[in-house]
């Protein structure tokens, strides 16, 4: 269905701190048009909140599977979350 939106809670671990993945992952979903928050946890993986419509935020976690160069993604943990009450804007969480 077109315009359907979708919000995730999204995990990724590997080699994701220390090489630009939140700017870069801020960068990415503002291009895409998607809402959310991105910010590095203790245990050395980032997690993100994705919102937008379906096909911008499935692109999105695609590319966290990638992530920005030096970056050396293991895996990627989704949660699909209530798209209600989706915030404005992408921004990092320190």
């Amino acid at each position: 269905m077109a315009g359907h939106r979708r919000k995730v809670h999204a995990r990724v671990y590997g080699n994701v701190q220390g090489v630009g993945f939140r700017a870069w992952a801020r960068d990415e979903a503002t291009g895409l048009g998607l809402a959310g928050w991105v910010c590095n946890e203790a245990d050395a993986s980032v997690t993100a909140e994705i919102a937008g419509l379906d096909e911008a935020v499935s692109t999105m976690i695609e590319r966290l599977w990638k992530g920005p160069a030096g970056a050396l993604v293991s895996k990627v943990d989704v949660e699909e979350l209530e798209a209600e009450n989706a915030s404005v804007g992408f921004r990092i969480v320190a």
